[in-house]
């Protein structure tokens, strides 16, 4: 998954004779760990809170991030601006790109291929997942406190589920091989050895990241999320 860099290292060295276009793609690269990196992470353990604690542990992170200073001011530039950048030039790379991975029959090549259709996945997937909620928030059809309801009729719903479980993968991917890439490609893991160890690192991300999403996908099924949108309602009308 994460192995065999030589055919990834010869593609880079290709990419850097493209003149201004190595600058842009160092760019790509540093806006896919930091922030958006940081981004996948904090979704992840605020969304796990669902699986743990249940309604109120979610509605206590989720509160707990939109009572954060300048939220607005982070949001544009520290997500929705990174996230337009690294995907639509994300979907230029892709564009250019040999998908040759029948030619090459180690898994480097599939790993390259693979961060390509993972990466058009998850632009496609993360502009529908905030539509589905947090653009819903903004124009007024639900609150913050129906948030989980939200999640809950998404999550019953048997063919959004298996999309968002194919869609959370899709990015979980793409980040944590995208990480691998990004250590290489900054001069941080240049050793074979290095590189290797990495490769682990990233797999465990990969598992970890992916199974907090899973679970709380699965929470976000039971029958206690169903109530928190009559109680949301109920809160504002006695308000």
């Amino acid at each position: 998954m994460f192995k065999d860099s030589e055919h990834f290292e010869s593609r880079k060295e290709n990419y850097e004779m493209k003149g201004n276009s190595y600058y842009w793609r160092k760019l790509h690269s540093l806006l896919g760990v930091i922030p958006l990196g940081g981004f996948i992470l904090v979704h992840a353990l605020t969304n796990y809170q669902a699986f743990e604690r249940g309604p109120e542990g979610f509605a206590n992170g989720v509160h707990f991030i939109n009572s954060l200073p300048i939220v607005p001011v982070l949001e544009i530039f520290g997500i929705y601006l990174p996230i337009l950048f690294h995907g639509i030039y994300g979907l230029y790379m892709a564009y250019q790109s040999n998908l040759n991975s029948g030619q090459y029959t180690y898994s480097r090549n599939w790993a390259f291929t693979l961060q390509r259709i993972t990466g058009v996945l998850t632009f496609i997937f993360v502009f529908w997942h905030v539509y589905q909620t947090r653009f819903q928030v903004y124009i007024g059809s639900v609150t913050h406190e129906e948030l989980g309801s939200t999640m809950h009729q998404i999550a019953t719903n048997p063919a959004f589920f298996v999309m968002y479980v194919v869609g959370v993968l899709a990015a979980v991917f793409h980040f944590s091989n995208g990480l691998w890439a990004f250590l290489i490609s900054w001069g941080i893991t240049i050793s074979p050895r290095a590189q290797k160890v990495s490769s682990y690192i990233c797999m465990v991300v990969f598992v970890l990241v992916s199974a907090l999403f899973i679970l709380s996908l699965v929470a976000f099924t039971g029958d206690e999320f169903k109530e928190t949108a009559s109680a949301a309602l109920a809160w504002t009308n006695i308000g």
